[in-house]
Formats: C-alpha cells, sequence, structure tokens
C-alpha cells in the first residue's frame, strides 16, 4: 500500500467535504444528524491553505485528510476524517503524525482535538488527554469532549522504518515536505 500526504489543493473542496460526511455516517449517525452536521463539516476553497489542510491518497484517490489550525503556539486539529473503506487500515495515523511533526515544525507546543465519541480511543492511543467538553457546533445540547496533545520541540518526520497499517513500512519525505509511504 502506497500512501502520500500533501497539502490539499483549492479544487479538492467539495471532494473533501462529501469524504468527511462518508466518514461520519460510518458511525451509524442518521440522515437528520448529519444533515445537522453538514454546514460544520463543508469546506470551501478559499480555507483549504488557512486550514493547512492535507490529503492522504492512495492510487491516485483521496482516502483521508485533517487540518491544523490556528497560530502557534496553541493549534486545533479542525478536522480529521478517513475514508469508511479504509478504516482501521493505518491511514488514519498517517495523517496524524503528519500533523504532529507540521505542527512541530510550526512551532506549535499543542494543540486541542474537538473529539467525536467515536473517534476519543483513537485520539488518545496517539497521546491526546481528555481536558474537558465543548459544545458541539452542530447539534445544540450536545457535547464533545475536548482533547490535548501536547508537542515537544521541532522535529522531523523519521526517515527509518516505522509500523503503520500492520505492516513494515518506509516514509519518504519529498522537497515539498509531503510524506510517501513506500
Amino acid at each position: 500500500m502506497s500512501i502520500s500526504i500533501r497539502p490539499a489543493q483549492l479544487q479538492e473542496a467539495s471532494i473533501l467535504t462529501d469524504l468527511a460526511l462518508r466518514s461520519k455516517a460510518y458511525w451509524g449517525y442518521d440522515a437528520q444528524f448529519l444533515e445537522s452536521c453538514r454546514e460544520e463539516l463543508t469546506l470551501k476553497e478559499g480555507e483549504l491553505s488557512v486550514r493547512r489542510a492535507t490529503v492522504a491518497e492512495q492510487d491516485g484517490g483521496i482516502v483521508g485528510f485533517a487540518t491544523l489550525e490556528g497560530d502557534p503556539p496553541q493549534g486545533v486539529l479542525g478536522m480529521m476524517f478517513v475514508d469508511p473503506g479504509v478504516i482501521g487500515k493505518g491511514i488514519g495515523r498517517l495523517l496524524f503524525d503528519h500533523t504532529v511533526t507540521t505542527a512541530q515544525n510550526l512551532g506549535f507546543t499543542q494543540f486541542t482535538i474537538d473529539a467525536d465519541p467515536n473517534a476519543e480511543p483513537f485520539y488518545q492511543a496517539m497521546g491526546a488527554v481528555p481536558v474537558g467538553v465543548v459544545p458541539s457546533g452542530s447539534i445544540p445540547g450536545r457535547t464533545l469532549t475536548q482533547l490535548l496533545r501536547s508537542i515537544r520541540g521541532p522535529s522531523r518526520l523519521p526517515l527509518t522504518d516505522t509500523r503503520a497499517a500492520g505492516s513494515s513500512a518506509r516514509r519518504r519525505v519529498n522537497r515539498c515536505g509531503s510524506i510517501s509511504e513506500v
């Protein structure tokens, strides 16, 4: 499996919005719930670079994306979604690792995550700790756990063998800072 992580392109905003809604639906939410989330999960072309949107690509198709928002030292993992067909295959871990590395290199010391209940165990496994609750941006009366992921000093993404998707993999960083898993 070859996965590359690269900056999102302006014309991909609607593709990423559709992916976010499909990924949210994976957890069994009904149509009314998803419609209530539509505005919050909609990305616009002009905001992709400001939100530092990155995509995970496999065989020419987008299989996930994440956004790192805010200004150092405190950021926000605004969105992170993986295509339902590849959930559990290591794509989320690659996106999260890339986000942490990007945050380190930009001078962030921490970022928060307002986590869907289904995603909390993943984020905790990635080193985030619960720090409180926040209101949902979509559903009145619903709250989400807010997690905090601390970051230590500038870092470079390791170029040595790592475990990803349950198998041995090697990561390569190109001149633009994009990652390829080979």
